[in-house]
């Protein structure tokens, strides 16, 4: 079925704030950059309840914000992360509210924790969020509405360029690049010795079957490298049997390592010596 999407340059240029509705659907989407934040403050809409999106390189946080005592909303909760050195990689934002501030906390818990579930299911950018989100306790006839409101969200980031719900298809990028990478390391709170190899594709990258992984995860760990390692064949020799794709290298690091601080781009070195961060610098 046709959809009416519209999307308003807000400073005149791709690369600035846009904001996006659809016709007869009372949400509102706005993207906004990084250094676009502060003029977004005086935005009623943005003084409401609803869900958003922080992303950064194959990185996402997906989070809710409800309204404040003070009158505000979902923006501070931006400005917070903003300020937050520990999630210095937000790029952009996308804020998803209603024209009506009609989002309550029941909806916006259910909408995160689906959002979160269908994007760690993608595999296709590292989910930063550290805790697993409660889907709250809503009727079956508000569960219809919500899912309306989940399929406007999934078409608005894919119009602007964020595929995160789009599962990366492993068979069509397993054998793209020649290039291999080495990981190798002493975990040194268990002196077990980690040996792995893979490749930087499009969709991410693959750690190919016979790397040695860390038996072991840091308590707090993602939940997108739980749930690889979950379903990742390895043997009881922390064998990996199959080839398996992460969403970026640092998603890779971590899925061998076991640790949260794993440098990705920085820790994946070539038969010549050089990293793969310096790798992808010179390509460029």
């Amino acid at each position: 079925m046709a959809k009416n999407l519209n999307m308003l340059l807000m400073d005149g240029t791709a690369n600035g704030g846009i904001k996006c509705t659809v016709g007869n659907w009372t949400g509102v989407a706005f993207k906004i950059p990084r250094d676009k934040v502060e003029s977004f403050k005086n935005r009623d809409e943005l003084k409401y309840s609803g869900i958003y999106f922080l992303f950064g390189e194959n990185e996402v946080y997906i989070g809710q914000a409800g309204n404040r005592k003070n009158g505000n909303g979902i923006l501070d909760r931006i400005f917070e992360h903003k300020r937050n050195a520990k999630k210095n990689y937000l790029n952009e934002a996308v804020i998803f509210t209603t024209s009506n501030n009609s989002l309550g906390s029941t909806e916006i818990s259910f909408l995160e924790n689906k959002f979160c579930n269908l994007a760690i299911d993608a595999k296709r950018y590292e989910v930063k969020n550290s805790n697993d989100p409660s889907p709250g306790n809503i009727t079956e006839e508000k569960e219809i509405e919500l899912e309306e409101f989940s399929e406007y969200v999934q078409i608005i980031l894919e119009v602007l360029g964020y595929k995160v719900f789009q599962p990366a298809d492993e068979k069509n990028v397993s054998d793209n690049e020649d290039v291999l990478f080495y990981l190798e390391r002493t975990i040194k709170t268990t002196n077990f010795k980690v040996k792995a190899t893979g490749k930087k594709v499009e969709n991410g990258f693959i750690v190919l079957a016979g790397s040695t992984i860390s038996p072991d995860l840091d308590f707090n760990i993602g939940n997108n490298i739980k749930n690889a390692r979950a379903t990742a064949k390895i043997n009881n020799e922390n064998i990996l049997l199959e080839d398996i794709l992460l969403g970026s290298p640092t998603a890779a690091a971590r899925f061998v390592t076991g640790r949260k601080l794993s440098n990705g781009p920085g820790s994946w070195i070539n038969s010549g010596g050089t990293s793969l961060y310096d790798f992808l610098k010179s390509e460029k």
